[in-house]
């Protein structure tokens, strides 16, 4: 038991009563020795209990400890957690998630299996809600036509296999020392970001499937909106300060859509040939929206979510594209737009960019 590795457990927190006590206990019942763990909430000056239900963790499970993140940045959370850590093996939590019993054990025993230096799991999203709706929602968060090619949520097959991202992260210690710390300027993908940045020095990301993160998603329509939209303005604000493109193509699908609905709708006021093609958008778009909330209905033997299913599939990419647009124009605004053109075309054009999922092996069979 003395050769396991230190594991460092790094949560962010801010104003999660209602969710740190789920992620505390999910990590309190694993089955990963209690004196070869730390857990670190970093927490970003909560109004609510989060700061003392946290006190009262680590009153009673000395390796819980709770630090202070005056700045209220998620990055920032992450690098003071590194930097007050001790453990060769760097775990990024949630405080909106829970473990599996089994997932530090296995996230550890895959990066030595693997000598991966980055593990993730596999994400399976709950609704904070019981409504249609956010049930509609939790499916299409986990849905090839709602997210792409995020094999993290959407995946059913149990074979480790290597990836640009994954689920949180179970990163070797020297990760950082090799590639830097998180990127502080970005307030969302800044966990894509590192994990671009540690794909391009040679080190993808392993996916292991059988590792289990439970996530409470914001489900509700209102609120389901709202953090699309803020999705969709991450991941564009992103190309402001970063060097390499940091995101995924995928990604910038939602953008795209809204942009050629708008273009097409502003074109057809003056030239009537372009509302054919304004119509041919939306009919080709609800199509396959209907033809994934079929698919997804029959699957989950639940014929009552093509009530909201359509809806919550619109809602998501709807929104996430006009956040993408918004930030667009604040990035011109700043007169960084050219960064949005430029790390794209590198993107395109590099060889090291190309991602897929390439089959895992271990480095002793």
């Amino acid at each position: 038991m003395n050769d396991l590795p230190m594991v460092s457990i790094i949560i962010p927190s801010l104003n999660e009563e209602n969710f740190i006590y789920k992620c505390l206990d999910s990590i309190v019942a694993n089955d990963y020795p209690a004196d070869r763990l730390e857990v670190l909430v970093v927490d970003g000056m909560s109004s609510d209990r989060t700061p003392a239900i946290v006190e009262e963790y680590a009153q009673r499970f000395g390796f819980i400890r709770l630090l202070q993140n005056p700045r209220q940045v998620t990055p920032v959370a992450f690098n003071l957690g590194i930097q007050h850590s001790r453990g060769e093996l760097i775990m990024i939590m949630s405080a909106h998630a829970a473990y599996a019993p089994d997932a530090i054990r296995k996230c550890v025993k895959y990066s030595k299996l693997y000598n991966a230096a980055n593990v993730g799991g596999k994400l399976k999203i709950e609704a904070r809600a019981d409504t249609m709706f956010s049930k509609a929602a939790v499916v299409a968060l986990s849905n090839r036509f709602g997210v792409g090619g995020a094999e993290y949520r959407t995946t059913a097959d149990e074979t480790p296999r290597w990836v640009d991202t994954a689920a949180f992260g179970c990163y070797r210690r020297e990760v950082f020392e090799r590639i830097g710390p998180y990127n502080e300027q970005l307030v969302h993908c800044q966990d894509f970001e590192l994990n671009l940045r540690l794909r391009k020095s040679g080190c993808p990301t392993l996916l292991a499937p059988d590792v289990v993160i439970t996530y409470f998603a914001r489900t509700e329509l209102r609120s389901f909106f709202k953090r699309a939209m803020r999705g969709g303005d991450g991941v564009v604000r992103a190309f402001a300060c970063s060097t390499c493109m940091p995101v995924r193509w995928r990604h910038l699908v939602p953008l795209m859509f809204v942009s050629s609905i708008l273009v097409s709708a502003l074109l057809a006021a003056f030239l009537p040939a372009f509302a054919w093609l304004l119509a041919g958008i939306l009919v080709l778009y609800a199509g396959a929206n209907l033809a994934a909330s079929l698919r997804a209905a029959y699957k989950a033997r639940e014929p009552r979510l093509l009530l909201c299913l359509p809806a919550a599939f619109a809602v998501l990419h709807i929104a996430y594209g006009i956040g993408s647009l918004k930030a667009c124009a604040k990035l011109a605004a700043m007169g960084k737009l050219g960064n949005f053109f430029l790390l794209g075309w590198r993107q395109a054009t590099s060889d090291s960019s190309q991602s897929g999922s390439i089959p895992a092996r271990p480095v002793r069979e």
